[in-house]
């Protein structure tokens, strides 16, 4: 079930509490991926607020988002470069992304194979996505105050052996959001610490969401290669008009 767009945007430009989550998850997307310049960077689900530092360098920025959960104009004030798409059916060519983020797109997903399916046709050889998903473990998975609460949380574990099913190569994996989900004022004030702190613990313990880095690897064939002839249909009616002796 995806969230509707109107309470993505209100979480996560109008709360305080969603303005503090999107600038932990954006200063780790950015420790991952600095730039993407001459690249075309595309988003889906709701990734359109970890976009931003790409507009200038990048050939080409996309935000997708699905049909069930709306769309909205972004970025503000600028040319849009947001688009409504089916989930599993983007309007994009083959191999022509470099670079995907995928936040509230995979843990929502009523079809996650196909999704991650459509990533890898979309994605170029080399190319490179981080999915974005709640943690199981984590405190954000449990509350239904923020869009983390809602979907299918995940472990590392069962994330990375979803991605490899679909013949991506786990590069590397972090996480972000060591701050409690709440809008107290004390919790507030102390978020960036807890950040910071959060970054030296393992990222299964108490990280709010999980990042997982992969790439598209594509292999050229080696070794011999043998053509086989097949048999035409049609020989086996030959004899019918036009019978062929056979030996004695």
């Amino acid at each position: 079930m995806h969230l509707d767009v109107q309470d993505l945007r209100n979480f996560y430009y109008r709360s305080t509490l969603g303005r503090a989550a999107q600038a932990a998850i954006r200063a780790r997307l950015l420790q991952m991926w600095p730039d993407a310049a001459g690249q075309t960077v595309v988003g889906f689900g709701f990734a359109a607020p970890l976009l931003r530092p790409y507009l200038a360098d990048a050939r080409r920025v996309m935000a997708m988002m699905p049909g069930p959960q709306g769309v909205m104009q972004w970025p503000a004030g600028m040319p849009n470069v947001s688009v409504l798409c089916e989930e599993v059916s983007w309007p994009i060519e083959t191999g022509r992304v470099d670079r995907l983020v995928m936040l509230h797109g995979l843990e929502t997903s009523e079809r996650p194979s196909d999704l991650l399916e459509e990533a890898w046709r979309a994605l170029g050889p080399g190319g490179r996505a981080i999915f974005i998903v709640p943690n199981r473990a984590g405190f954000w998975a449990r509350s239904d105050k923020t869009p983390f609460g809602y979907g299918r949380p995940y472990t590392l574990t069962q994330l990375e052996n979803q991605l490899r099913l679909h013949q991506f190569t786990i590069e590397q994996h972090t996480a972000a959001l060591y701050r409690l989900p709440s809008s107290r004022r004390f919790w507030l004030k102390s978020g960036a610490l807890l950040e910071k702190m959060g970054r030296r613990l393992p990222a299964v313990l108490a990280g709010g969401v999980i990042l997982v880095e992969v790439s598209k690897q594509t292999h050229q064939q080696k070794g011999l290669m043998t053509r086989v002839k097949r048999s035409n249909p049609i020989r086996v009616l030959e004899g019918l008009s036009n019978p062929v002796a056979e030996p004695a």
